[in-house]
């Protein structure tokens, strides 16, 4: 499958992917809701607290905005009991994929090709609108006060990630450097569904060889990883939001240029992961690797190899060379092609 030059991808349109997957644009925002000073805390009417915010976005922007009701979820606060007086009493978050409005052409301009730098600039410009626009609304809940909080998420926010790599470089933080030069060149995936990147009818959990041919059409791969996801969420007293172990997975990627990695974090960030045939859009996290992952994967091999002594038929086995590797992938061309069975 052919797919457009990363660099000319404008934010607001869907990317499509091998095995069936598909980058859907969208804006999500998160959500924190306390009870004003003069409130009295208790358990929040989450089904009240989505209409009044699905009205206020239908009727206050200078855009009508509808957002279906399962792309605007909230977690309250389990036991208000426990909750201190500056805590939250729910969390949640929005997500607004109708974004054909930032690419409308004016009467006259309907002929010509909008600039992917233009519809970018707008695309951040709206949602800074949004995010002004809803951050620090009170919310009246049948004679209830509540107020909204909103923050754009880090792994949405691609200039914020850019702006940290650089700076580190200024400062010459290792990790990422290469020919001298301090280069990022690893993005870090989580919170995607395992059984989207398995192999059809032979296993539900990740596939090393479909994962290197989705992430190849971002870029030529050095080095990837990809395992189950079990790390789990610090329990904050808000409900719900743990990763299930199993389900999800995290894939590591190096790139062996600067330019793919830095495009494939651009069209990574701000989109959501969905599959051919399934209703479930995946709001997975997106970030770029700050600690030389591969480099680290190899160096504790090494490590944990010379803290064990190889043996030979039940003795130490110093005369034998020891080859000790890390769980990297080195895909080339002719890897993605090889039959998984012999015919």
């Amino acid at each position: 499958m052919g797919i457009p030059p990363l660099e000319s991808l404008p934010p607001t349109k869907t990317l499509e992917l091998e095995n069936g997957l598909s980058l859907l644009p969208r804006v999500k925002l998160e959500l924190t809701v306390h009870p004003t000073p003069s409130s009295v805390a208790k358990q929040i009417d989450e089904w009240k607290l989505k209409r009044a915010l699905m009205e206020f976005l239908k009727n206050s922007l200078s855009v009508s905005i509808e957002v279906p009701e399962e792309d605007l979820e909230f977690r309250r606060f389990k036991d208000l009991k426990k909750r201190k007086r500056e805590d939250p009493v729910a969390h949640g978050t929005l997500s607004i994929r109708d974004l054909g409005f930032l690419t409308r052409k004016k009467r006259g301009d309907e002929g010509k090709d909008e600039d992917v730098k233009e519809v970018e600039k707008k695309f951040v410009e709206w949602r800074k609108y949004i995010v002004e626009k809803l951050d620090g609304i009170e919310l009246n809940l049948e004679g209830d006060q509540y107020k909204l909080s909103v923050d754009v998420p880090a792994s949405d926010d691609f200039q914020g990630m850019k702006k940290s790599w650089e700076e580190a470089s200024a400062f010459g933080s290792r990790g990422f450097s290469r020919g001298g030069r301090q280069e990022p060149d690893t993005i870090v995936v989580r919170g995607v569904p395992s059984r989207w990147f398995a192999e059809p009818r032979v296993s539900s959990k990740p596939s090393m060889l479909v994962t290197h041919t989705i992430f190849s059409a971002f870029g030529k791969i050095r080095n990837l990883s990809v395992v189950e996801d079990n790390q789990d969420k610090v329990d904050d007293g808000i409900g719900g939001g743990d990763i299930i172990s199993g389900l999800h997975c995290k894939i590591v990627v190096q790139f062996e240029k600067y330019t793919d990695f830095c495009n494939s974090l651009r069209v990574l960030c701000g989109r959501s992961l969905q599959k051919q045939g399934s209703r479930l859009k995946a709001d997975y996290e997106v970030t770029w690797s700050k600690d030389g992952f591969f480099q680290n994967a190899r160096n504790q091999a090494v490590e944990k190899s010379s803290r064990t002594p190889a043996t030979f038929g039940g003795h130490p086995r110093n005369n034998f060379p020891s080859r000790v590797e890390p769980y990297i992938s080195r895909f080339n061309s002719e890897d993605t092609r090889r039959k998984r069975f012999k015919e």
